[in-house]
């Protein structure tokens, strides 16, 4: 099939830059679906998004569509005709269908003869497709936020200035936006404000690279972190780049300019932390670290523009990052002069939340939790202790005030000024962390403790009043909570019941919640929630997670340990599949017969030689079972289990389960409910797929 390459792009004012990639990544999925439903046949589908544009380009879409034939399906012949004469069912169809019944065709089907009708759909010319297809696509676009600009109805991320849509040679009338798509794309903002014709649309790329305009996202950001790392190596230094800075840099610049700036050496004096923090979280330049360690006294910063005198812009973003340092040093030297301790009956005027109290009910709460969690997770209490009580001094800081997101850290700094424990000042620097998913747990026991109870102390508040996070909406990071409490115990390997440091947290409230405000049950659906999440992401199979979370979803640590074990098994053991379908095969037949009056189990009573074979199988392997699930080898446990897998195959081969004796029928479930019993207590089976 004739095939032609199609160019759509969208101009605008600069879009935010944490939506480019996802953004990106939609457009070429959404056009693919379009493409599918339309029948038009395509090739690879190339993205561009930069701050001012979002375009595909695709080398080979197919010029027509596909050729196809819809068979719609009638009534049945006998429905259709009586003694020969069409009935009211043979006519409706042909109706529905725009020909007369003799116009029909009978069709033979497995469920016997029909009246149907084929309805030839010819390949229609692509470029005429194309302009609803497109316009099909941008309101398609998943836009975070939407914005209406002039008098018009439609609505975009940032106001549209330009269209662009071109098959082969041929420049296609798409009007959308009170716009006109032309053949023309536009440059650089400064560089090349103006027109760049785009003649063929596999010279896109290169024609706006011309035009100071790097599109391709991925390529831009490979350029950026390659010239930083080449300046940095000719500064001697290293650049303290994350992956979230690089992809914001990518995303605010179309025609990257590397360059070099530094700032006086006094500020050094600064914790290193406030420095980076105003680089990096307000600046988005890059710090420097020199060979041994040390930040440097230089950044690095991107530019959009080339710069004719590059000195200016330099000077003009130290004088800016100066001003910000000098702001810096002043709360760094200020907030020195009162200790964390000298700020805590202040910490009553601050509020926490509504309904919740103060900052000061807050720390006091955390007094009487984190010892308690503390034991849970294995620390000594008493290094918490200290640290609890200043804990959130650091928040009426001048400090803390202008940079938010070092609390915590600022806290551990002026601990070690005021003279605290180096364990004191740990933990107070330790207590937010983690605090995004690239953000490590704490290092020491005390640290996780504190992090935990100040985590739970915030859900259970929240959830106790109702602010639970719905869909995408989670105002209070509630979700980041759950998943630092995760990972702390799966990271930090800490065996606790997320039950009981629910629980832990309820007695603390109790004096400060309305009587009936109890969210246990909701706040546990929530913890098995992001646990399966985090689970997945740590690549185990669904519904194996859903067998383990089914029986031991409490303790997370204990639950990836059984999934391990379990994964394990079922990848190595031979027996495995036929044990599993056997198993699901019990639970089955047990939710059938499921009666409120199950008879104990008498073994004899049992009649037959294979039961009793089973009950003897079962016997000699209980307390092995017993002692593996005690010592938490669950491993061993399955291999142990699986010596049942003849016995019970043989069982099922040779007894009537369900008998007419009916004792009889109730010692033979109930020695079924034996058996599921133990298995339950690894996990369950029946949630497998796949297997039985």
């Amino acid at each position: 099939m004739k095939s032609h390459p199609l160019l759509l792009e969208i101009g605008c004012e600069e879009l935010p830059a944490a939506e480019q990639q996802q953004l990106q990544e939609s457009a070429g999925e959404i056009m693919i679906r379009l493409l599918d439903e339309t029948g038009i046949e395509y090739g690879e589908i190339l993205p561009f998004i930069s701050p001012r544009r979002i375009a595909l380009l695709i080398p080979d879409l197919a010029a027509s569509t596909r050729a196809e034939e819809e068979l719609r399906r009638g009534p049945s012949f006998e429905r259709a005709f009586v003694d020969g004469k069409a009935t009211a069912a043979a006519e409706g169809f042909a109706r529905s269908c725009g020909v007369a019944v003799t116009d029909l065709e009978r069709l033979e089907t497995e469920k016997g003869t029909i009246l149907a009708w084929r309805i030839q759909h010819p390949a229609r010319p692509v470029a005429e497709l194309l302009p609803e297809l497109v316009t099909r696509w941008v309101e398609s676009l998943p836009l975070r936020k939407r914005m209406r600009w002039g008098k018009r109805e439609e609505s975009f991320s940032r106001p549209i200035r330009w269209l662009l849509l071109r098959f082969a040679d041929q420049a296609l009338p798409w009007q959308a936006f009170g716009l006109q798509s032309e053949a023309h794309s536009f440059g650089h903002r400064v560089h090349h404000p103006g027109p760049v014709p785009v003649v063929q649309p596999q010279s896109y790329s290169q024609a706006l690279l011309q035009a100071k305009v790097r599109a391709n996202w991925q390529e831009r950001r490979a350029y950026i972190a390659m010239e930083l790392q080449r300046l940095a190596q000719e500064l001697d230094c290293t650049p303290v780049l994350a992956d979230a800075l690089l992809d914001e840099i990518t995303g605010l610049c179309e025609w990257p300019v590397i360059l070099a700036g530094g700032f006086a050496e006094e500020y050094l004096r600064i914790p290193e932390e406030v420095l980076i923090t105003v680089m990096i979280q307000h600046q988005r330049y890059v710090p420097l670290r020199t060979q041994s360690g040390c930040l440097a006294p230089r950044y690095l910063f991107v530019a959009n523009i080339e710069s004719r005198d590059a000195q200016v812009v330099i000077h003009g973003n130290n004088r800016v990052l100066r001003a910000r340092l000098a702001d810096a040093a002043f709360f760094w030297d200020q907030d020195r002069k009162s200790s964390l301790a000298a700020r805590i009956p202040d910490l009553d005027k601050v509020s926490f939340q509504d309904g919740l109290g103060s900052m000061g009910d807050k720390v006091r709460r955390l007094q009487n939790l984190a010892p308690r969690v503390a034991a849970m997770v294995g620390a000594d209490p008493k290094d918490c202790e200290r640290a609890v009580q200043l804990c959130k001094s650091d928040l009426l800081s001048g400090m803390v005030g202008e940079f938010p997101e070092l609390q915590g850290i600022m806290g551990s700094y002026y601990a070690r000024h005021d003279g605290e424990s180096a364990a004191v000042a740990q933990v107070i620097g330790e207590q937010y962390r983690p605090a995004g998913r690239d953000d490590a747990i704490p290092s020491s026991a005390a640290g996780q403790a504190l992090a935990l109870a100040d985590r739970i102390d915030t859900l259970y508040g929240f959830f106790a009043l109702g602010k639970i996070p719905t869909g995408d909406r989670d105002p209070f990071a509630l979700r980041r909570a759950a998943l630092g409490i995760l990972r702390i115990a799966l990271e930090g390997e800490r065996s606790f019941s997320l039950g009981e440091l629910t629980q832990v947290s309820r007695r603390s409230y109790a004096a400060t919640l309305l009587p009936g405000a109890e969210p246990s049950a909701k706040l546990s659906e929530f913890f098995q929630d992001r646990l399966r999440v985090l689970l997945r992401e740590e690549g185990f199979a669904a519904d194996r997670i859903a067998a383990i979370l089914a029986v031991a979803g409490d303790n997370p640590l204990d639950a990836r340990r059984r999934l391990e074990s379990l994964s394990t098994f079922l990848a190595s053991d031979p027996r495995a599949d036929d044990l599993v379908a056997l198993i699901k095969r019990v639970s089955n037949l047990l939710r059938k017969e499921e009666s409120p009056e199950n008879a104990a189990l008498q073994p004899g009573l049992l009649q037959e030689a294979a039961e009793k074979a089973l009950w003897n199988a079962w016997t000699a392997i209980r307390e092995i079972v017993e002692d593996d699930l005690a010592a938490k080898n669950y491993h061993h446990a399955f291999v142990t289990l699986a010596s049942l897998r003849d016995p019970v195959d043989r069982f099922f081969a040779e007894v009537m389960v369900l008998c007419e004796d009916l004792e009889l029928r109730r010692q033979r479930l109930a020695l079924l409910r034996t058996l599921q019993s133990a298995f339950l207590h690894v996990a369950d089976f029946s949630q497998l797929q796949g297997r039985g």
